[in-house]
């Protein structure tokens, strides 16, 4: 009877840190497979240093570094090699081999310095980053809420998307859905992770019209659409402690209980809601109307009569020029602040102090800013400028990353191309009233090589900047605001608006209107879990960094309807393709006199 012995191998029984130095010649991908060895191995395989040098070694910003100096080293060169000889000369008593590499070794350590855009204390996986960064992507469209009426079915348009994590994800399976108001008036949850169904599936669906009130329900085709349409992007938010959602309805903002997906509450708003900041448990909910600027209190119970009250209106700040887009409190540290940023489509960006509501300060930007964000560390334009030529040394880095501060990140459109404006804010004096103030000195704005079309949607995914654009594309910058590092295209989802045998499908790619990074404060950390789901304005849609999409639409549709929608697909691309092709010819022969191409169509 043979024995196994569960020994550990003699590669495995080596120290960890000689371990560790062998394995860092292998490639990516075979550190991807020796982590299925054994347990021990693959902590040794998620090393962070590790794989913190791997992104710098396939970074954006190294190459950029390497052409500027190689294009400065041409441009200085000696016309003759007088000290050629000296460079054989020891110093310091080292041969000029080892000197040579003792200086590169440094300069590496440098660059490096001057790359790494973590922040000390900050949460992060090197090896997540690795993947973000150079590992593949894949767009997967989730299953498409349909309405099936006397054998006909339609596809239902989703009208938001907010992600809903029960407990910021420490609910013990690590829990993610998507949630979205449709267009029949019912909200829908879908199962990112498949922790509670199959991934990318509806898990639980509203009844239709819930979100309608009682005077509009029932009613159909254009009072829906008056109710509820595609432009608002910032539409819903999710109070993920309390397990409730807020969706705001033309000037109405309704309050759904999400374990039972029913309404618990309306309010109504003087003017239509456009934007609303996300729910914080210890801030009001700002709520952005086409001419003001609201502060709800929603953990505050419902509407009394109000008769006795002495301040019977809530907080509110006017606005000189409609229609806010975008939202925004200002974190610093591990605390939220009580600064507010408002963007819209004016040129400035407005701050509040929640302390001196509904007082104003602004801040100009040039730009339609569309969508906004934050991170609560320290923004130096100086700072940057100098590590973006790998000039400053690791003791003043260190000490740029220590300061106080915070940063916020603006997204919008500029003579119709993309402005991606990075502001740093200094924090308010020790001790005084005064809130966060941004530095005018301390502000990059990238209206050159950010995007050719308006920043639609912009986010923080690990330590890179992603955001969406008119032209459907996602990038992801360095905090520099700068330096590109990749970029995908949606492209177009296969059931959305199929052709016919005289109409070929859709050519143009979708564009994602709003976009959310799928990473929760609490629970386990998981290796890439972090996925961007977006929203187009009709369909949900997941970008996972993946070889294959984890799940195609045809894996949500009975397998009688699949094999029927591919023969009819195949049918229509080959007719068409005849179509098409007869009349190119016509066309040619009318340019020879021979006949009329109007009469053939223009295919």
């Amino acid at each position: 009877m043979a024995v196994h012995s569960t020994a550990p191998s003699a590669f495995e029984a080596l120290p960890d840190e000689l371990v560790l130095q062998i394995i860092r010649y292998l490639e990516p991908y075979e550190l991807a497979k020796l982590q299925q060895v054994s347990r021990s191995l693959q902590q040794i395989c998620l090393d962070d240093d590790l794989w913190k040098t791997l992104c710098f070694d396939e970074s954006a910003w190294r190459q950029q570094l390497a052409n500027r100096r190689a294009a400065a080293a041409r441009a200085y060169a000696p016309d003759d090699d007088a000290h050629a000889d000296d460079e054989d000369e020891p110093a310091n008593g080292l041969p000029a081999d080892a000197q040579r590499q003792q200086t590169q070794r440094a300069q590496r350590l440098q660059d490096m310095a001057n790359w790494d855009p973590s922040y000390p204390g900050e949460k992060l996986s090197w090896y997540n980053e690795y993947i973000q960064r150079e590992g593949p992507a894949s767009v997967n469209w989730l299953e498409a809420p349909r309405l099936s009426d006397r054998g006909l079915e339609a596809i239902i348009e989703a009208r938001g998307v907010a992600m809903y994590a029960p407990h910021d994800g420490s609910d013990g399976i690590g829990t993610k859905l998507a949630i979205a108001p449709l267009d029949d008036g019912s909200v829908c949850l879908w199962d990112i992770n498949g922790t509670r169904g199959r991934k990318g599936a509806i898990l639980a669906r509203g009844a239709p019209e819930m979100l309608y009130s009682e005077s509009t329900a029932g009613q159909c085709g254009r009072a829906r659409a008056e109710k509820i349409d595609s432009s608002i992007a910032d539409r819903v938010v999710v109070d993920n402690t309390h397990h409730k959602a807020y969706i705001a309805i033309q000037n109405n903002l309704i309050e759904v209980d999400l374990n039972r997906l029913q309404v618990v509450s309306r309010n109504k708003f003087e003017f239509s809601i456009n934007t609303m900041s996300a729910v914080h448990p210890n801030k009001p909910l700002v709520v952005g109307t086409s001419l003001g600027v609201h502060l709800h209190d929603f953990r505050a119970p419902g509407p009394g009569s109000g008769i006795f009250d002495p301040n019977p209106l809530p907080p509110y700040a006017s606005l000189s020029q409609p229609t806010p887009t975008s939202a925004i409190f200002i974190p610093r540290g591990n605390v939220l602040t009580d600064d507010v940023f408002v963007s819209g489509r004016f040129r400035s960006i407005l701050h509040y102090d929640l302390r001196k509501f509904p007082v104003l300060r602004s801040n100009w930007s040039g730009a339609s800013i569309n969508s906004l964000a934050a991170l609560p560390y320290h923004f130096s334009a100086l700072h940057h400028e100098v590590r973006r030529g790998a000039e400053a040394s690791s003791e003043v880095v260190a000490d740029m990353k220590e300061q106080e501060g915070s940063t916020l990140i603006a997204g919008g459109g500029y003579q119709n191309k993309g402005s991606l404006e990075i502001y740093g804010m200094s924090p308010g004096a020790p001790g005084s009233d005064s809130g966060a103030t941004l530095q005018q000195n301390s502000t990059v704005k990238n209206r050159y090589t950010a995007a050719s079309a308006p920043i639609l949607s912009v986010a923080t995914q690990g330590t890179r900047i992603v955001f969406s654009d008119g032209s459907g594309l996602l990038k992801w910058f360095e905090r520099d605001g700068t330096t590109e590092c990749r970029r995908l295209r949606i492209g177009h989802s296969e059931t959305e608006g199929k052709g016919t045998l005289f109409a070929a499908e859709p050519q143009l790619d979708d564009v994602a209107r709003k976009i959310i990074s799928t990473r929760t404060e609490g629970g386990k950390s998981l290796p890439n879990d972090d996925n961007i789901l977006f929203w187009t304005g009709e369909r949900l849609g997941l970008v996972s960094f993946t070889s294959n999409p984890l799940y195609t639409e045809r894996d949500f549709l009975p397998e009688s309807a699949t094999e029927g929608d591919e023969a009819d697909h195949a049918f229509r691309e080959k007719m068409g393709e005849a179509l098409r092709r007869d009349a190119n010819d016509a066309r040619f022969m009318s340019a020879l006199g021979l006949g009329s191409a109007e009469s053939f169509g223009t295919w």
